[in-house]
């Protein structure tokens, strides 16, 4: 019997559950109410609502500048969309990385007016403190690892990450520590999949894979890569379910034309 179509709202207990039971975990980021309400209704597990509104929402070339008050509005406007899935709240870069109060400070922000479910934290060792905090707080984290989008001008580059044995090693103590601290999933993005099904097996948590293999226990993509309404990014782990690209601009363009040919409104479309 499947765990998550017995439940009339996803929890982070029923999600333990489908780890326990061997059943993935399916995740999808989503910025407003109109698209959350339809990726909910279609199932979903989990939605992210991912600093990656910076990119595809802002056009902003990276993560780093949506602030906690932005990441806070589309928290909010998803959370109206939603009855059964997990809503999770990216906490933005310079929200937690100060200390452990601010994020708190940040976390309860987000919980208090968003209505979300949970936050998630990019970091290990040098989080953990903030992590301990906002878990004691009531607040449920989940935790990033692997490629960390927030970090993107450390690292230089959005190459695989953990290749190298000394990499590796750090990310799965990082990934033990975060089970520690009290996360109850971790995301792992673009690292090799051999590593991404040895965290999976190591922990006890959920853990779930951006670009990390199909040995971690589900899988999240960005809503706008798999819809194929952002056509630049084409990562290896990137499958595109749909084209809505051209589709969107086939239907724009058919509008336009129709009401350049004074086609549209026809006398169906008026009002007597």
């Amino acid at each position: 019997m499947s765990v998550q179509k017995e439940v009339k709202r996803v929890t982070t207990h029923v999600l333990a559950e489908m780890k326990l039971h061997g059943e993935k975990i399916s995740m999808l980021t989503a910025y407003d109410y109109s698209m959350a309400k339809l990726v909910d209704q279609a199932g979903i597990d989990v939605i992210l609502v991912g600093d990656s509104a910076s990119n595809v929402m802002a056009g902003n070339e990276t993560t780093l500048p949506i602030t906690l008050d932005q990441m806070i509005y589309h928290g909010k406007s998803v959370v109206k969309g939603v009855t059964r899935a997990l809503v999770v709240v990216d906490m933005p870069f310079g929200s937690y990385q100060g200390n452990s109060l601010e994020a708190l400070s940040s976390a309860i922000r987000i919980m208090k007016i968003t209505h979300a479910d949970a936050v998630k934290l990019e970091g290990g060792k040098e989080i953990i403190e903030s992590v301990e905090r906002i878990v004691l707080a009531g607040i449920p984290v989940m935790g990033h690892l692997g490629l960390m989008p927030q970090s993107i001008h450390k690292y230089g580059t959005y190459t695989v990450r953990a290749k190298e044995e000394l990499e590796a090693q750090k990310l799965l103590e990082d990934a033990r520590l975060l089970e520690q601290a009290g996360c109850f999933a971790i995301v792992l993005e673009k690292i090799p999949a051999k590593l991404g099904k040895q965290v999976a097996e190591e922990l006890k948590i959920p853990v779930i894979g951006i670009g990390a293999g199909g040995g971690v226990d589900g899988q999240v993509l960005v809503i706008h890569d798999m819809l194929g309404l952002t056509q630049e990014f084409s990562p290896r782990f990137l499958r595109r379910y749909l084209n809505l690209a051209s589709e969107i601009k086939g239907a724009v363009g058919n509008y336009v034309a129709d009401v350049k040919s004074r086609d549209f409104p026809n006398e169906k479309e008026q009002y007597n």
